[in-house]
C-alpha cells in the first residue's frame, strides 16, 4: 500500500511495454487502478527505434501517455540530436518532450541551452526560451527565444539574438534564419559588425563559408577606421576580397575633424578594403554629388584613395567653394586631417568667381592649385596660359534724402593674360593678383567694356547645378514590414 493505494512491487530487470513504448528498470511500483508505473534504478525508456531515454527517476501515466521523468534525463532522438536535463516531460501523444529548470540540445553541430524548452519529436523542432546560449565552432550566440531543427540544422530567430563568430565579427538578429551546415542566413532586421566595419538592412542573406554577406532596405555600412558610413537600398559585402557595394538611392556620410559631415552619392558606390595603404580605395559610379557647408560638387565619376586621402574627379568635374566655381577636364582633392588641403585643376582649369554685383572673375589656365586653410580657399597657383578677368570695385557714399549711404561700384575691369599667375584671397574672395613672366594687361574703364571683354573662352557659370543637401543625402522611407 501507498498513500492508501494498492500496488504491484516488481523486482529485478523489470520491462514495461505500451504500444511501441518499452520502459526497463531494476525496480518498479504499478498502480493498476490509475494505470500508472513509478519506476526506479537504472530506468531507460525506448519508443520504436527512434527514441532513446534514461533517467534516475520515473513516473509513467499509461492514460495520458505522458513520462515524468527526472534527475540525470538524457533524452535521444536517434541519429539527430540528445537532450539533457533534470527535468523533462515527454508527452507520447503530442510526441513532445518538455523541459524545465535548464536544459541542453547537443548534435553533431550545435549545443544550445535554455531555462525551458520543448522537442518536437515528427519535425525535429526544438524551441528554446528564456537564457538561450548556442555554441558551434564557428561561433556562440545569445537570445531569449529561439527554434531548431536538428535535421536540417537550421537555426530559426524569433527574438533578438547576438551571433559572435570565431573571427569576432558580431550579428545582431531580429528574424529570420540560419542554416549551420551551409552557413547561409535569410534574416530580416539585424546589424554585422567586425572589428573593421558595421553592416545593417531590413534583410539579409549572409554565406559564412563564401564570407559573403548581403543586405537590402535601408542598408547602411559603416567603416570604424574611417568614421564613413554608407547607405543605400541594396549592398552586399565579400570579406573574403575586401570589397563592398552599395547602390539605390547610395550615398556617403564622412564626418570631419571639424564636425562637418562630408555627403557624396551616386548610382553605386563601392569599397575596397585591404592590409596595403596603396590599394584601399572608394569608388563612385555615375551622377556623382558632392555636399558639405563650404563645398559642393559634381562628376560623372570618382575615386577616393585612403594611402595618400586624395579624392579624384573624372568626367565633367566641377566644384563650388563658396562663391567660386572651379572646373578641368580632370580634378583632384588633397585631404590633410579629414578637411580639404588643396585642389588640384588639370587641363582646362577655370575658376569663376561671383561678386556682388554680379560680376564674374575668372582665371583659367593649363593647371591650377587651389590652397585652403581652415576649409577656405586661401590661394591659386596657374601655371602655363594663364588667363584672367578681374573687377575692381570701391566702396562710395552717396547721399539720398539727407541720408549718406555706402554703395559698391565697380571702377575697372582688369584683363591679364599671363602665363604663370598667384591669385590671393581674403575670406574666400579675390583679395589681389601676381603676375610672373611677361604679363600683358588691360585696365578697362566700365564705359568701354564690350561683351567680349567680361568673358573668358570657355566661360561657362552653372550655379543651377550646384547640388543642396536634399539632393545627395536620399530620404528613404521605411519597406514594408520593416519594423516588425
Amino acid at each position: 500500500m501507498k498513500n492508501g493505494e494498492r500496488f504491484d512491487r516488481l523486482l529485478g530487470n523489470v520491462v514495461l511495454q505500451q504500444n511501441k513504448t518499452t520502459i526497463y528498470c531494476d525496480s518498479a511500483h504499478f498502480f493498476k487502478t490509475q494505470n500508472r508505473v513509478e519506476a526506479f534504478g537504472r530506468i531507460r525508456i525506448t519508443e520504436g527505434d527512434s527514441v532513446n531515454c534514461t533517467a534516475n527517476g520515473l513516473s509513467y501515466d499509461g492514460n495520458s501517455k505522458v513520462a515524468y521523468l527526472r534527475k540525470n534525463v538524457v533524452f535521444t532522438k536517434l541519429g539527430l540530436a540528445t537532450l539533457y536535463t533534470d527535468f523533462l516531460d515527454y508527452d507520447r501523444v503530442k510526441n513532445e518532450a518538455r523541459y524545465f529548470n535548464g536544459g541542453k540540445l547537443v548534435d553533431s553541430t550545435n549545443t544550445l541551452t535554455s531555462k525551458k524548452g520543448y522537442y518536437f519529436l515528427p519535425t525535429n523542432l526544438a524551441s528554446f526560451k528564456t537564457d538561450v546560449v548556442g555554441v558551434n565552432p564557428d561561433y556562440t550566440l545569445t537570445s531569449d527565444t529561439l527554434q531548431y531543427n536538428s535535421k536540417t540544422k537550421i537555426i530559426y530567430f524569433r527574438d533578438s539574438t547576438v551571433l559572435k563568430d570565431k573571427d569576432g565579427q558580431t550579428a545582431v538578429y531580429q528574424n529570420g534564419f540560419y542554416n549551420t551546415t551551409l552557413k547561409t542566413s535569410n534574416l530580416n532586421n539585424g546589424e554585422i559588425e567586425t572589428p573593421n566595419n558595421r553592416m545593417k538592412g531590413d534583410k539579409y542573406y549572409l554565406d559564412d563559408i563564401r564570407k559573403y554577406y548581403r543586405a537590402q532596405g535601408r542598408v547602411a555600412m559603416t567603416s570604424k577606421e574611417d568614421n564613413m558610413t554608407v547607405f543605400g537600398d541594396d549592398g552586399f559585402y565579400d570579406r573574403k576580397k575586401g570589397i563592398s557595394k552599395v547602390y539605390g538611392n547610395a550615398y556617403v556620410a564622412k564626418v570631419a575633424d571639424d564636425g562637418d559631415t562630408l555627403f557624396l552619392s551616386a548610382d553605386t558606390l563601392v569599397s575596397i578594403e585591404s592590409v596595403d595603404p596603396k590599394k584601399k580605395r572608394l569608388l563612385a559610379y555615375n551622377h556623382v554629388r558632392i555636399f558639405k557647408r563650404d563645398l559642393q560638387g559634381s562628376a560623372d565619376s570618382l575615386a577616393y584613395m585612403a594611402a595618400d586621402s586624395v579624392l579624384h574627379m573624372y568626367k565633367n568635374p566641377i566644384l563650388w567653394a563658396n562663391e567660386n566655381q572651379l572646373t578641368a577636364d580632370s580634378i583632384r582633392m588633397l585631404m590633410k586631417n579629414k578637411a580639404i588641403n588643396r585642389i588640384y585643376l588639370v587641363v582646362n582649369a577655370f575658376v569663376i568667381q561671383e561678386d556682388s554685383l554680379q560680376n564674374y572673375n575668372q582665371i583659367k589656365g593649363r593647371k591650377m592649385t587651389a590652397y585652403f586653410e581652415k576649409s577656405v580657399i586661401d590661394h591659386v597657383i596657374v601655371q602655363g596660359n594663364g588667363e584672367s578677368i578681374y573687377f575692381a570695385t570701391q566702396e562710395e557714399k552717396i547721399t539720398e534724402k539727407d541720408t549718406v549711404k555706402t554703395i559698391t561700384v565697380t571702377t575697372a575691369l582688369n584683363k591679364i593674360i599671363c602665363s604663370n599667375m598667384r591669385i590671393n584671397f581674403r575670406q574666400g574672395k579675390v583679395n589681389n593678383i601676381s603676375f610672373y613672366i611677361k604679363p600683358d594687361a588691360q585696365l578697362i574703364p566700365p564705359n568701354e567694356w564690350k561683351p567680349e571683354d567680361q568673358r573668358l573662352r570657355g566661360f561657362a557659370w552653372r550655379s543651377q547645378e550646384r547640388p543642396l543637401r536634399k539632393d545627395v543625402v536620399k530620404i528613404r522611407p521605411p519597406t514594408k514590414n520593416s519594423d516588425k
